[in-house]
């Protein structure tokens, strides 16, 4: 078996997913709250190299083949946050997310805070989904009308009312989020979401997403350099083979 073959093919695996996750980054570029997907690749043994007839791998004589195996995910850096001057745009500053309910009733996360007023006077996403307080509850607004003021601790006053605090949420283990969509997660097992106790909310802005187009595309650049290498590495080791096997015939 020709243990370099399966090494280049393996590497060539790895580099497509790294491809996928890149693309995704510049097509995402734009939204705001979007996480920087990443792909992790470590090396894992994939048998021993036998230079010669006389080694042996129950001795251990050979030397490790070494593959790459790739994993999924996401970088959790917070993006830049940009002044909208909108009074229902609101951006995290430092750990934590906003909370709303799903249509199934589950509890999805984000930092892309772009909301708006229902026809109930209900604060919902763009999505039409109930934002969170900090107790789990929906935010009502009444039907008077009022100036909207959220304080840098989430506390919403409308008017001379007082109507509690916008929820911002906190993961102990960030890798147990899974992405939904754009920018949303959910919270698996093991996440350990918390409410956080003095978040820091900025009214008339959104967080941009965290990608730096211009290292995405040296990526692609650097992406397809690789992947070149691995094919002609391959059609070398095809070609030496084929020798090898007109020569024993």
């Amino acid at each position: 078996m020709n243990i370099g073959l399966y090494q280049n093919a393996s590497a060539l695996n790895a580099l497509e997913r790294w491809q996928d996750a890149v693309s995704q980054n510049i097509t995402s570029s734009q939204v705001n709250g979007f996480k920087r997907r990443t792909v992790q690749v470590s090396g894992v043994n994939a048998g021993e190299i036998l230079y010669n007839p006389t080694m042996r791998p129950d001795r251990g004589d050979g030397a490790p083949a070494i593959s790459p195996q790739t994993r999924y995910a996401i970088s959790f850096v917070s993006g830049e946050n940009q002044p909208t001057g909108r009074d229902l745009d609101f951006a995290v500053s430092g750990d934590g997310f906003f909370g709303f309910k799903t249509p199934d009733g589950q509890t999805a996360y984000t930092r892309a805070g772009q909301f708006q007023i229902r026809a109930d006077r209900t604060l919902v996403t763009t999505q039409g989904l109930e934002v969170l307080s900090e107790d789990g509850n929906p935010i009502q607004f009444p039907a008077q009308n009022g100036k909207l003021v959220v304080n840098a601790d989430g506390t919403v006053r409308f008017g001379d009312a007082i109507l509690g605090r916008i929820g911002v949420f906190k993961a102990a283990n960030t890798a147990r989020l899974s992405s939904l969509s754009a920018g949303v997660f959910s919270a698996g097992p093991g996440a350990g979401m918390t409410s956080v106790e003095s978040p820091e909310i900025q009214q008339g802005y959104l967080e941009a997403s965290n990608i730096a187009p211009l290292r995405e595309m040296v990526d692609l650049v650097n992406i397809s350099r690789a992947y070149e290498a691995n094919q002609k590495l391959i059609q070398t080791r095809e070609k030496a083979l084929e020798q090898t096997l007109e020569a024993l015939t």
